[in-house]
């Protein structure tokens, strides 16, 4: 862990294939959160009823879920998105949850807590292993060490 761009395991290791691993779960299961809370699909949110488009801080929640969740899931722009997860989960706690209680097992906030800060590990490891940015060229560039690139001489 020679830089902050390289926090994470390296690349190829099991630590790499597990954090890809924890990332596309957790990532999926955020994603279905937002999908509930806007469409009732696959099942229906809490209390059963969608939150009203435009309405705080449910369907903005949501669609964090949905779109930061989903590219988390496939691992695109995963420190930013999992960071904006991440923080959303920590507002959930602090302003939704901490009303009824400190304790998260008190207030019902177990889940954001462990949202939180399951998004901030990735957002401070990066992706893992099976991430789609890996396979894009301009991230490929980015990975490419002063070391890796040996000057020529003609």
């Amino acid at each position: 862990m020679s830089s902050e761009a390289n926090a994470g395991p390296a690349p190829g290791g099991r630590g790499a294939v597990v954090l890809g691993l924890f990332r596309i779960l957790v990532g999926l299961s955020f994603t279905i959160h937002g999908l509930s809370g806007l469409f009732a699909w696959p099942v229906a949110p809490h209390g059963g009823h969608v939150a009203a488009i435009g309405s705080w801080p449910s369907w903005w929640a949501s669609v964090i879920q949905l779109v930061a969740g989903g590219l988390v899931t496939l691992g695109i722009g995963t420190r930013i998105a999992a960071l904006l997860c991440s923080g959303s989960m920590a507002y959930a706690f602090l302003f939704v949850h901490l009303k009824t209680g400190v304790l998260p097992i008190q207030n019902g906030g177990e889940g954001a807590v462990l949202f939180c800060w399951s998004f901030f590990l990735v957002a401070i490891l990066g992706p893992g292993a099976f991430a789609v940015d890996a396979l894009l060229p301009s991230r490929a560039l980015r990975r490419t060490t002063p070391a890796d690139v040996a000057p020529t001489r003609g």
